[in-house]
């Protein structure tokens, strides 16, 4: 592509993260991540109690209006704020502005302070009951104690920021007219690079975390298992949203820390193997893994169960359990949790999601994704290139702003280059070891509380 042909700036990226800028956009503070939950204390004051976590009628006042309560473990755009405006009080005299990352970087290409309702989503202070509101909620603001003049300006999704800075233009060698359209977040920009942006059309992602997801008609919310809708492509759609903390991190956790670590009984740092190798030894190994289960809970979870004190482990080892074994077992968990979670997307939205278009760096392996179509039982269709699909999806979103692509056309735009059935040879091994899977948890839920509450 020659830098004349760029015709528009479409960010993506991680979300329920704060960066705190100054008036320009530069940052006068760290980002404060996703998985930060030092404002815990404060959301807990904030919306805790007794019920399931929460206190009932905050909580049904923030479900009522945005779908969603904030988390009570902190770990979200309005903990992050709060933790900011109370615990670290000079980044916050000296912030304009708390954006999330796609809208800093999209300042940074404007110069301007501006968001979309859909990338202000782990805020929760937008009222998503009707798409004409524009703004933020007057009665979530004030309740959630969060400075409204720190809040960045509400665009339309998918609409236009601005045009890039001159200098900015000058120094990357585009056109000084190229137009920047409001921030994606990853689960947005998944489920268009996936080519699912139709009610219904599914989604899931196996990459840091992971997720089932797609496009639905109307405002709901599952407080129990944690699954929303939130805003979604287009103002006044809606995107269900859940996610499971640890999946691809599982499989990085087992490689750094028990297969190759570096620690005091090596004689010094030793070559980690690759993922392919880590799939490729897995592989040896039949499914069902010696029944050994992994439960991928390695920073709690959120759904379908909401516990940050959760925690993983392997379940039935033996002298026979190889290194082979622990590495299946941590694909097959992952796709175990995904199962659980693909059960409450169901009953969520009241039908049968298949097929599923699945993307992310775990996508890349034929293996991985053979065992969760035999887990889950649906026929999977991977995308080509799964681990760039985020910003394939970004591209076709800033077409879509534009005007130049139809959402009925995504698909066709999104290639599948491979499709994963069921095996019935594996349903009887698979089906027999989920039907422990919840059960773990269940068994362990008090333990867990007990040992990781003040951590």
């Amino acid at each position: 592509m020659h830098p004349e042909q760029v015709v528009a700036v479409s960010v993506t990226g991680q979300w329920a993260s704060t960066v705190p800028v100054d008036e320009d956009g530069r940052p006068v503070g760290d980002c404060v991540m996703w998985m930060d939950t030092r404002g815990g204390h404060h959301s807990q004051r904030l919306v805790g109690g007794p019920v399931a976590g929460f206190a009932p009628v905050t909580a049904a006042t923030w479900i009522r209006r945005s779908g969603v309560p904030p988390s009570t473990a902190g770990d979200d755009s309005l903990g992050h704020m709060l933790f900011l405006e109370r615990d670290q009080p000079e980044i916050a005299r000296a912030a304009r502005w708390y954006l999330e990352p796609v809208d800093y970087l999209s300042m940074r290409f404007t110069g301007m302070a501006a968001a979309s309702p859909g990338s202000m989503t782990a805020a929760w202070l937008t009222d998503t009951r009707r798409s004409d509101i524009e703004g933020y909620d007057p009665v979530l603001v004030r309740r959630s104690g969060v400075s409204p003049a720190k809040l960045p300006p509400l665009r339309p999704t998918g609409s236009m920021v601005g045009t890039v800075r001159k200098a900015v233009a000058i120094e990357l060698g585009i056109p000084v007219d190229v137009q920047v359209v409001t921030g994606t977040l990853d689960l947005h920009s998944a489920a268009v690079g996936a080519g699912a942006v139709l009610d219904y059309e599914p989604h899931m992602v196996i990459s840091t975390t992971s997720w089932i997801s797609c496009p639905v008609e109307k405002k709901k919310t599952d407080v129990i298992h944690q699954m929303a809708t939130v805003p979604g492509l287009t103002p006044g759609g809606y995107v269900l949203v859940n996610n499971q903390d640890t999946a691809g991190r599982c499989l990085e956790w087992l490689r750094d820390n028990i297969v190759s670590p570096d620690d005091a009984l090596t004689a010094g740092p030793i070559e980690s193997p690759t993922y392919r190798d880590l799939v490729d030894l897995a592989s040896t190994v039949p499914p069902g893994c010696g029944n050994v289960i992994f439960t991928p809970w390695l920073t709690g979870e959120h759904s379908p169960t909401a516990d940050r004190h959760a925690r993983g482990g392997f379940h039935n080892l033996s002298l026979s359990t190889t290194r082979a074994h622990l590495v299946r077992a941590v694909l097959e968990g992952v796709a175990f949790n995904s199962r659980w979670l693909l059960e409450g997307a169901e009953k969520f939205t009241r039908r049968r999601l298949e097929p599923i278009r699945l993307i992310g760096g775990g996508a890349q392996a034929d293996l991985w994704c053979q065992i969760v179509a035999d887990v889950l039982d649906r026929r999977i269709e991977r995308v080509a290139e799964p681990l760039h699909a985020n910003l394939r999806g970004a591209a076709i979103f800033a077409g879509m702003a534009l005007g130049e692509v139809r959402r009925e056309e995504v698909r066709s735009l999104v290639p599948v280059d491979r499709t994963f059935v069921p095996d019935p040879a594996n349903r009887a091994v698979y089906d027999r070891l989920f039907a422990e899977f919840p059960k773990l948890y269940k068994a362990q839920r008090r333990m867990f509380a007990q040992f990781n509450r003040m951590h």
